[in-house]
């Protein structure tokens, strides 16, 4: 790759000047760095609609597992912000997350592990 920038004479007078003056060189890292994030803004800018309708139309569109999983993403948000909110300690959910169980409704027993597909058919089977 470096085989074409090297015989090509703008490459090369872009490397003698930056190499030569400094002013030119913090001038040509500012254009790349300014260009880019502009363009990336307008298009960013351009891309996201934040409109009501477009909203209430995705909403309505959901199928219902999206829908369910937004409900217990909610649920489990404000449990755990009530935790914090009450002071108590949250380092088993920690824990908990790397071993790969999750939390549960039950009072008395806050931890439960996420069963394995194999364990679940194995119960189907068995009813």
């Amino acid at each position: 790759m470096s085989i074409l920038w090297e015989k090509s004479g703008t490459w090369r007078w872009l490397v003698r000047r930056t190499k030569e003056s400094k002013p030119f060189f913090i001038g040509f890292a500012t254009v790349c760095g300014v260009i880019p994030g502009i363009i990336g803004f307008c298009v960013m800018s351009a891309t996201n609609t934040r409109s009501p309708e477009l909203e209430a139309k995705l909403r309505k569109n959901a199928r219902p597992e999206t829908l369910m999983m937004g409900k217990v993403n909610k649920e489990r948000l404000a449990e755990y912000l009530g935790e914090l909110q009450r002071k108590e300690n949250t380092n088993d959910r920690y824990v908990a997350a790397l071993k790969g169980e999750t939390l549960t409704r039950k009072p008395y027993q806050r931890i439960q592990p996420v069963p394995n597909p194999s364990d679940i058919e194995a119960k189907k089977e068995q009813k």
